[in-house]
């Protein structure tokens, strides 16, 4: 007999007075979006900066809206595109879960770049600052896939192994922390040590590219460990479709180093 940790079995409702549900799946995004926004503004205090204070604040609620709208449509079209098809309904029924990371990315960098254009600002130190910001909420949001039971890992017999809910009994891999811990909290501590390097921050993209970059092979490897998701089951061989879609982003992450790098130095307040 394999020995497992057990499963807290936390209830992922946190909280329900009648009609209304505070999930823990809910509260990791608004804490998130929160705890981000005010990580940003300190980050955009640091000298030299691109970005004010006020310009960051105001596009919060941008990369809020490019978080949910780009989640839910990355999940829709990547991972269960025929279930949307004929159940068009339920795209909106976002309490029932499904949001891709993928997905959510994009939706971050068409607001951002429609924001800048708008505004007339440089889009770069932007997205470096939200780039630093951005692990935060992935440690949140894994740690409330933890608590609902979902996305869990493979079968193993590692000593740290679990019987998750709703799964087939077997011991598995607690997949959500590994992710937790390498695309939240060792992402966030590598970024927050370059952040605070002068030589780093006049280098707009640079920070951008490091947590695209870090955060796909992180992801990629955690791939690894993790069930894929049962109605796609393994694209290509071993490959899962988490896998696939951080391949792009490594090299998007890759080519926006080697052009940041390459980039004369910029200098302002």
């Amino acid at each position: 007999m394999i020995n497992v940790i057990p499963f807290p079995n936390i209830d992922p409702v946190l909280l329900e007075l009648g009609p209304l549900v505070i999930r823990w799946y809910s509260l990791a995004y608004i804490v998130g979006i929160i705890a981000g926004w005010r990580y940003g503004l300190a980050l955009v205090g640091l000298k030299p900066s691109f970005v004010t204070a006020p310009q960051f604040e105001n596009i919060v609620l941008w990369v809020t809206m490019g978080i949910i709208l780009g989640g839910r449509l990355g999940y829709v079209f990547f991972y269960n595109f025929d279930y949307f098809y004929e159940n068009p309904g339920d795209i909106l029924k976002l309490w029932h879960g499904g949001m891709s990371f993928h997905g959510g990315l994009l939706g971050v960098i068409a607001v951002v770049i429609i924001y800048a254009r708008l505004h007339h600002i440089t889009m770069l130190p932007l997205f470096d600052i939200l780039a630093c910001a951005a692990p935060i909420g992935i440690f949140l949001g894994r740690l409330a896939n933890f608590v609902n039971g979902e996305l869990y890992g493979r079968e193993t017999n590692v000593p740290w192994a679990m019987i998750f809910p709703g799964s087939d009994g077997n011991p598995r891999h607690p997949s959500q922390l590994y992710e937790a811990f390498l695309e939240g909290v060792v992402l966030f501590v590598v970024l927050a040590v370059l952040v605070r390097r002068p030589s780093w921050r006049v280098r707009p993209g640079l920070l951008a590219g490091v947590f695209i970059l870090g955060y796909s092979l992180a992801r990629f490897f955690v791939e690894f460990f993790r069930e894929p998701d049962s109605q796609l089951g393994y694209i290509i061989d071993f490959f899962t479709m988490g896998q696939l879609l951080c391949i792009p982003m490594m090299l998007v992450g890759i080519t926006t180093i080697i052009i940041a790098l390459k980039r004369p130095l910029q200098a302002n307040g």
